[in-house]
């Protein structure tokens, strides 16, 4: 008998919510400078019937900004959702986001 990993249901499982739906659900992933910014952009996501559902966690974060290697404290959004309603958090969010280019 095949063994069927984690990933591989949660494929199995979107391919039937795509034909019964004809969606598929996604995850986003929305670094913030802290928690209040999390919470206000998730709260406007769910106002507006963007996302079903958001979790808030504390993250250090590692990146390139301006030639310099950074190492921040931040708040991560993970909203679950359909595929099809991406664009649409995409632009909210940089509506609201206190970041140049933050990543969604």
């Amino acid at each position: 008998m095949p063994i069927i990993t984690h990933s591989k249901i949660t494929l199995i499982k979107n391919n039937i919510n795509k034909k019964k739906f004809g969606f598929k659900m996604i995850l986003i992933y929305v670094p913030c400078k802290d928690e209040e910014e999390a919470v206000k952009i998730s709260k406007r996501l769910l106002e507006k019937r963007l996302v079903a559902c958001t979790n808030v966690h504390p993250i250090r974060s590692f990146y390139r900004w301006e030639g310099k290697i950074q190492d921040d404290r931040e708040f991560v959004i993970i909203a679950k959702t359909s595929n099809k309603k991406y664009d649409d958090i995409k632009d909210e969010v940089k509506k609201i986001h206190s970041y140049d280019v933050p990543c969604i």
